[in-house]
């Protein structure tokens, strides 16, 4: 699996696009895509391997641990839950935080 396509599911894990994680990791906002046909300069690629919580060996595919990848905890606050690029409501991230509990009536 190449770079891009291992960046892509990563994001994908953490719930936020690749428009999304490049600006979090302060490139512009296409940059990531370019990596479909180019190789990242280091410094992007450390930016954001530390925004997606892996190693860069695992972004070069030179690690195949998928474990270093952290999933997002729906309970944490802090988190910005996003869906095809868009700001989950907080009233959805609610009524998913009832769901995932079983408790669908609260």
């Amino acid at each position: 699996m190449a770079t891009f396509e291992r960046i892509k599911e990563a994001s994908k894990r953490k719930g936020m696009s690749l428009q999304t994680l490049a600006e979090k990791a302060g490139l512009g906002i296409n940059s990531i895509y370019k990596w479909k046909t180019s190789t990242p300069k280091t410094d992007a690629l450390v930016k954001v391997a530390k925004v997606l919580d892996v190693s860069i060996d695992y972004l070069l595919g030179q690690e195949n641990n998928t474990s270093s990848i952290k999933t997002v905890d729906i309970t944490d606050d802090d988190v910005i839950m996003t869906f095809e690029g868009k700001e989950i409501p907080p009233e959805d991230i609610e009524l998913m935080k009832r769901l995932l509990r079983g408790k669908s009536n609260e």
